[in-house]
């Protein structure tokens, strides 16, 4: 017995380390396979991965013309009412439509948009879901945007489209008119008391919609300037000194320090969709040297938004990122980008692609939430939307 003990002890320190000696290490693993990113891409192998984004969008399309399903597809957000999936998948439904629209035309895509386009304007419009869930905000905001577009394009001028694209328009301009906030913008909750015009907006809502505003008076979709002069005040007033914009407006803007969300590395979306709503409607203090100064911005800061991309919780990561700004702010940075002089606009877009192909799966979609229809529609109506608004016309 003391022998098999004496054996035990001698195999014991054998195998035991003197004091301060570090422990053997075990190889590194690489559970998800490093891509190199490079600071700047040109136009031609972005218009590459365009082409792979449109044939998706086009292999996508329902037989009615349609996109994605119009009921709950994911387990992870059960918490809304049914009503809002109708919504937000609507809401991409004309995103897409935006995208065929602005980019390229092929025959393909020609037919695909008006298929979709009649399609789009013959659902049934959307409605509030819940008292505190108001997310019909979002096809109507949307929907403006892509019909004061499809209104003013001179190849969707013929019947049956103008009268639907004429009707429907005024249809999405009546539901903001009744659901803008007193203070000028547009949300998607409310809070309590529940009311039927909601009381709470948000900056980036608002200024998605703004130079579409301005298009849909011109239209006489709405007959009241105010409307548009209130939206335009909204986001005015979001404005920090700190160059970011607030995420929703009060009295005394919420600043609190540390990782707020309305630090410029929370805002980097929402300075660049707010700075390209007031630039396109002549709002004078957004000078091209405050557009570079936030693009320059969120180039400097991007790791924020690449940490929240596919995060499934809203605002979980720094700076109260969420993850579906991602391909939200590289749109409208793009839109930004195209309102400096021409000369200055390719080496900024050559920046932004690469944030954009890196992002794409091999089939040509991608997504920045969920893997939910909507949110892969959306995204990839915004990629495409994005990389077109950089491309010269020699490259399209």
């Amino acid at each position: 017995m003391s022998a098999a003990w004496a054996a035990l002890a001698l195999a014991f320190c054998a195998g035991s380390r003197s004091p301060g000696q570090d422990p053997p290490q075990e190889p590194e693993v690489e559970l998800v396979q490093r891509r190199d990113v490079p600071e700047s891409m040109q136009a031609e192998p972005a218009r590459r991965a365009l082409e792979r984004s449109l044939a998706w969008m086009l292999s996508e399309q329902n037989p009615d013309g349609t996109w994605g399903v119009f009921v709950p597809d994911d387990l992870m957000e059960l918490g809304f009412a049914p009503e809002t999936f109708y919504d937000w998948n609507l809401a991409s439904n004309f995103l897409v439509l935006l995208a065929l629209m602005e980019c390229e035309e092929t025959p393909e895509r020609r037919a695909a948009l008006e298929r979709g386009l009649r399609a789009a304007c013959e659902k049934r419009l959307p409605i509030r879901g819940e008292d505190w869930d108001n997310d019909a905000m979002w096809t109507a905001l949307y929907a403006t945007v892509t019909l004061t577009r499809a209104a003013a394009d001179e190849r969707l001028q013929s019947e049956p489209l103008k009268p639907m694209i004429q009707a429907r328009g005024r249809d999405y301009a009546a539901i903001l008119r009744r659901n803008q906030v007193i203070e000028g913008g547009w949300g998607y909750y409310d809070d309590p008391p529940f009311t039927h015009r909601p009381k709470w907006a948000t900056s980036f809502s608002t200024a998605c919609v703004v130079p579409a505003l301005a298009a849909a008076l011109r239209l006489g979709w709405i007959d009241d300037p105010s409307i548009v002069q209130r939206a335009v005040r909204y986001v005015d007033r979001c404005r920090l000194p700190n160059g970011a914009y607030e995420y929703d407006l009060n009295p005394i803007p919420r600043l609190q320090g540390g990782e707020h969300i309305n630090q410029v590395p929370g805002s980097l979306g929402r300075i660049q969709v707010c700075n390209w709503a007031l630039k396109s409607v002549g709002v004078g203090k957004v000078t091209d040297d405050l557009v570079r100064e936030g693009l320059e911005r969120f180039f400097d800061e991007h790791r924020f938004l690449d940490a929240a991309r596919m995060r499934p919780i809203p605002h979980e990561a720094y700076f109260a990122n969420a993850g579906y700004f991602y391909f939200f702010g590289h749109y409208y940075a793009a839109l930004v980008i195209n309102t400096l002089p021409a000369a200055e606009r390719e080496s900024f877009h050559a920046r932004l692609r690469p944030h954009l192909v890196k992002a794409m799966r091999e089939n040509g979609s991608c997504t920045d939430f969920l893997n939910s229809d909507y949110d892969v529609l959306a995204s990839t109506a915004f990629l495409a939307l994005a990389i077109d608004a950089g491309l010269p016309e020699a490259a399209r």
